[in-house]
């Protein structure tokens, strides 16, 4: 099974889009299963207020696990990780149009209106596995292209 096949299933198990991202990818992050969709579990929907897609948020956290600055004097790392986002966000909002899940859904879901519109348009069904597979599409691109520097 690919990652992106991981991911989907994941989120066509009722877990949210960032958590099915990060769960994915737990074992490169040196993260278990729980573990993943525990820490991945308050980021779905843009952090339940349509902010920054959990699937974006969701690559953000693996991008971390994998680049992300730990020690306080190795500013060569946090620059590496200012690098991956930016790329991971850049990415994301060109292949989506936005990085905000507002933008991407078309509906505010921190509203009832806009979850009760995501639901009746069938926004959680049918687009956001697409967002799911495009952000792990993006990361993969991502993490080649730091594999390759």
């Amino acid at each position: 099974m690919t990652t992106k096949e991981k991911a989907l299933d994941y989120f066509s198990r009722n877990f949210h889009c960032s958590q099915a991202v990060l769960a994915a990818y737990a074992d490169k992050c040196g993260l278990t299963e729980e573990q993943a969709l525990r820490l991945g579990g308050c980021f779905g929907s843009g952090m339940r207020k349509g902010e920054v897609c959990g699937a974006c948020t969701g690559a953000l956290m693996v991008l971390g696990a994998l680049y992300g600055q730990c020690d306080e004097a190795d500013l060569e790392s946090r620059g590496r990780s200012n690098k991956v986002n930016d790329e991971m966000m850049d990415g994301f909002a060109k292949k989506m149009g936005s990085c905000l899940c507002r933008d991407v859904l078309g509906c505010d879901v921190s509203t009832e209106e806009g979850v009760r519109h995501a639901r009746e348009n069938n926004l959680f069904k049918e687009l956001c596995p697409k967002v799911v597979a495009d952000a792990v599409d993006v990361l993969e691109e991502v993490i080649a292209a730091n594999e390759s520097r």
